[in-house]
């Protein structure tokens, strides 16, 4: 039997489907429900699922991250989308991202069905399903997985840059992107050759460099704005990216704007 799951967070929906589904006919069994993206992602991960049906526009959820997160985590799953989000180009792009089917709300009982037989078709049985995961992620990569991982690692990048004055981890942008830590940690060194740590300091030092051309700007202010918390420890990353001290690297800033004032003399 393969496992089902069900998100939405209408739950006159969750119990619609489950109820008016001959589930047995595709050898299928609901294991779980949730009503929410978060709690949805989490009973994934514990109960391994092959297929899933999923609203990606519930409150307080990206829906796209979640279809990628999924996809490049777990690729034999397969996913349906239910939703009243009714745009082309989001639509397009679930679909490269691996969905089976995107279907409208209210979605007819004939359409799910034809979504539950596509997404079985070419399943394996469910007691082999860890050894199907693994035969998946030791094959070259699916245009499906590749076009996940780099929306994944996107969307991390994107969200440690618009945070990197604060302290963020790598389990909070694990949870932002759906993913586990150990997941993204192995994509970012996939597809950037870096580690979480080693992208950040590269953010902020980036950010640093260009406070430090206002010379009014105190070194140790300017440390605590871009995310530091200790001078030390900005001063070390500083000169290990750069080649230069912050102060050195301020003073070759000066030294420039005043030779091209000479030239323009």
């Amino acid at each position: 039997m393969f496992k089902v799951m069900i998100i939405d967070d209408e739950p006159i929906i969750v119990e619609g489907i489950k109820r008016i589904v001959p589930w047995e006919k595709y050898r299928c069994r609901i294991i779980a429900t949730a009503n929410d993206g978060i709690e949805g992602s989490r009973l994934i991960r514990e109960l391994k699922p092959d297929i899933l049906f999923s609203d990606i526009s519930m409150p307080g959820l990206d829906g796209l991250s979640m279809v990628a997160g999924l996809k490049s985590e777990f690729p034999g799953i397969k996913i349906s989308i239910l939703t009243g989000y009714r745009d082309f180009d989001y639509a397009q792009k679930a679909i490269n991202l691996g969905v089976s089917r995107y279907l409208l709300k209210p979605s007819s009982l004939t359409e799910i069905e034809e979504a539950i037989a596509v997404m079985t078709e070419g399943l394996t049985d469910v007691d082999q399903y860890e050894d199907k995961v693994c035969a998946e992620e030791n094959t070259a990569d699916s245009e499906e997985s590749k076009a996940a991982g780099s929306f994944i690692v996107f969307h991390a990048i994107q969200f440690m840059e618009e945070n990197y004055n604060r302290k963020i981890t790598l389990s909070e942008v694990a949870e932002k992107t759906y993913i586990s830590q150990w997941h993204l940690s192995k994509l970012l060194n996939k597809h950037m050759g870096l580690n979480f740590s080693e992208i950040l300091n590269n953010i902020r030092i980036k950010e640093a460099k260009k406070l430090l051309k206002n010379s009014s700007l105190r070194i140790g202010d300017i440390a605590w704005e871009v995310g530091f918390m200790d001078i030390a420890h900005f001063s070390k990353v500083f000169k290990k990216l750069t080649g230069l001290s912050a102060n050195e690297y301020r003073n070759s800033i000066l030294l420039k704007e005043l030779t091209e004032d000479d030239k323009k003399q």
